[in-house]
C-alpha cells in the first residue's frame, strides 16, 4: 500500500526503442532539475545484445517487452540454426498472435527444456537498483511511473490500426493528454502495459510514452496553452503530434519517424492545427493514423520533445 508521507519519492522510467530514460525524484527538493537521472540503453536493445551472445539454443520467459531490436534478435538466432523456445507471455513481445509467431519458427511452451534462459522485462528494477547503489543511494520509492508504447493485442486489425482505433476512442471529446494513463487498471488489450502491472509489486502509473511527453511539455513553465499550440514527440521509432487548446488535446496525429523529413512533419503540423489532416493520408503514408476533433488555428508556439528533434525546423 502506499504511504502517505509529507513528500514523496517517485522512480520514472520511460522506456523507448533506443534509450531508457530513468529519473529518481524527491517531491521534498527544492527543484526538479535535482532530481537524480539516468539515460541508459533501452531494455530490447540490451536483451538483444545477450539474444546474439548466446551459441545455441534458447529459452525465454519473462514479461511482453517492446520488440524490435529484440525480436529481429531473435529471428536471426533462429535464422543460424539454434532453437528458440518462449512462454506464450513472452512471445506476445513478437507478435500477439501465437500462430504467427509459431509460424516464424518460435516454439511456445511455459517449461523450459533444459536450456539457455534469458528473461523478458521492460522495467529492470535490480539493475536501477544496482546503478544507483554504485553512488551510494538506497533505492527507496513510494510510486514507480512507467511509460511504455503499447500498439495493443488487436487480433486480425493489425498494430497500428488497433493502436489507432484505441486513441480514437479515448479522444472522441477533447480531453488533456494525462487521461491517456492507468493506476492498477490497465486494460487487458494493452499487454504490454499489462504484463508490467502483474510483474511490478509497487503502486504503479503506467501511461503511453507519447502522451507523457505532451503531459510534461505542458508542465514546463514557459508552455502555456491557453491560446493554440502544438506538441511534437519525435522519437527513435515514432513520432506524435498533438493539437492543443487550453490543455486539452484537439487533434493527433502519429508515424514512424523514419518515414518522416522536416518538410513532411511541418506540413502534417500545420494542417493537423488547421484541422485539415486525415487518418488516410497519414494511414496510407504508412503511418498510424491521424484524429482531429476540430481545428484549434494557427499555432502560436511548437513544443518540440524527443531525441530525433534534428526532423524538427518549424
Amino acid at each position: 500500500m502506499m504511504r502517505y508521507v509529507s513528500h514523496m519519492k517517485i522512480l520514472a522510467v520511460d522506456v523507448g526503442a533506443g534509450t531508457q530514460d530513468i529519473m529518481y525524484h524527491d517531491t521534498g527538493i527544492d527543484r526538479i532539475e535535482n532530481s537524480l537521472k539516468m539515460v541508459m540503453p533501452s531494455p530490447t536493445r540490451i536483451i538483444a545484445g545477450r539474444i546474439r551472445g548466446i551459441s545455441g539454443d534458447v529459452f525465454i520467459s519473462g514479461q511482453t517487452m517492446g520488440g524490435g531490436p529484440v525480436t529481429r534478435a531473435i529471428l536471426e538466432h533462429i535464422g543460424a540454426g539454434n532453437r528458440v523456445v518462449m512462454t506464450p507471455e513472452a512471445a506476445r513481445t513478437v507478435r500477439d498472435d501465437p500462430e504467427r509467431v509459431m509460424a516464424m519458427g518460435i516454439e511456445i511452451s511455459e517449461e523450459n527444456p533444459g536450456l539457455q534462459s534469458i528473461e523478458f522485462r521492460d522495467v529492470d528494477l535490480e539493475a536501477i537498483r544496482g546503478a544507483l547503489a554504485c553512488f551510494d543511494v538506497d533505492l527507496d520509492f513510494d510510486l514507480l511511473g512507467v511509460a511504455v508504447q503499447d500498439h495493443g493485442a488487436g487480433g486480425d486489425m493489425g498494430d497500428r490500426n488497433f493502436r489507432f482505433m484505441k486513441i480514437r476512442e479515448k479522444l472522441s471529446v477533447p480531453i488533456p493528454p494525462e487521461e491517456f494513463s492507468y493506476l492498477g487498471d490497465v486494460p487487458e488489450y494493452f499487454t504490454r502495459m499489462k504484463s508490467i502491472e502483474k510483474a511490478i509489486r509497487h503502486p504503479t502509473l503506467i501511461m503511453d510514452s507519447k502522451f507523457a511527453s505532451v503531459t510534461g511539455a505542458l508542465m514546463d513553465p514557459a508552455v502555456s496553452s491557453d491560446e493554440p499550440i502544438v506538441v511534437v514527440d519525435v522519437g527513435n521509432g515514432h513520432t506524435l503530434a498533438a493539437s492543443i487548446l487550453e490543455g486539452r488535446i484537439h487533434g493527433v496525429m502519429e508515424h514512424h519517424t523514419r518515414m518522416l523529413s522536416p518538410a513532411k512533419l511541418e506540413d502534417f503540423i500545420i494542417r493537423l492545427c488547421l484541422g485539415e489532416l486525415t487518418h488516410g493520408e497519414i494511414h496510407g503514408d504508412g503511418g498510424h493514423g491521424a484524429h482531429v476533433i476540430d481545428a484549434v488555428g494557427e499555432p502560436v508556439k511548437v513544443v518540440a520533445t524527443g531525441p530525433r528533434g534534428a526532423y524538427l525546423t518549424v
